[in-house]
């Protein structure tokens, strides 16, 4: 069994920034694709970015690119999601989300909420214009 406990969301202003962390627990932090998702009220849950933690390059999403960087420290089988230049629009709930059953991230397939099979409690993000 596998737990994902997110932190470090909180209440920015506009261009702000935050360092969203996101832990594994309970078994091998290799070989996982890990994504970040958010979800803002009244919307469906959207892909951010995601990091295969064997190697790779990552993913992002249009919206977010240029401003956030996914990240990893595998020796602390944490996850990282750096958000710079924040916008009213970032704001939502974030997820962590990993895939361990392929263990890696795919063009095209990463941003799939069902490509993961382990998802966090969320942390919230709330960015004031």
């Amino acid at each position: 069994q596998v737990q994902l406990v997110e932190s470090g969301g909180g209440s920015v202003q506009a261009g702000g920034s935050l360092r969203l962390a996101c832990v594994a627990y309970g078994r091998a932090y290799w070989n996982a694709c890990m994504g970040w998702f958010r979800q803002a009220p009244g919307k469906e849950r959207e892909a951010v970015a995601a990091l295969s933690t064997g190697g790779g390059i990552p993913y992002y999403a249009a919206s977010v690119k240029g401003r956030f960087t996914i990240s990893q420290d595998n020796a602390k089988n944490t996850l990282f999601l750096q958000m710079n230049s924040l916008r009213p629009e970032d704001t939502a709930l974030y997820y962590c989300a990993a895939d361990l059953a392929t263990g890696l991230c795919v063009q095209g397939l990463w941003s799939r909420d069902n490509y993961y099979n382990y998802w966090g409690q969320g942390t919230q993000v709330t960015v004031s214009s």
